[in-house]
């Protein structure tokens, strides 16, 4: 059992353009992190073989495409996201968006991006 705390030294990480991500949990079987993501920012198009996703967002507006189909994901709300699924988030609101996200098993190995 690993208690953890959001005030305690989490390892932090960089990705996307000036995105943030801390790691709560991160083993082969589970990935649980926070990742923040500035305004205009987005991710690129991809899909896990093996993983599913949930996005749970703590603050502001995500917008989500998944398949091809575009939505809008609110503060307290969250979306599961199948593997395979191809998807991407993107912030495109004037503030930052913050959000955890688990996996499960952990994506490390496991994407394919899609060529723009």
């Amino acid at each position: 059992m690993i208690k953890v705390s959001a005030n305690d030294p989490l390892h932090h990480y960089q990705w996307g353009d000036g995105c943030d991500g801390w790691n709560f949990v991160d083993n082969a079987s589970l990935s649980v992190k926070q990742e923040r993501m500035p305004p205009g920012t987005s991710e690129t198009l991809h899909y896990h073989v093996h993983a599913q996703q949930f996005f749970f967002i703590l603050k502001g507006i995500a917008h989500f495409e998944v398949d091809g189909e575009v939505m809008t994901v609110n503060e307290n709300e969250g979306l599961h996201i199948a593997a395979g699924k191809k998807h991407r988030i993107s912030n495109k609101s004037g503030s930052a968006i913050e959000f955890i996200l688990s996996s499960q098993p952990s994506t490390a190995g496991d994407r394919i991006n899609i060529p723009s």
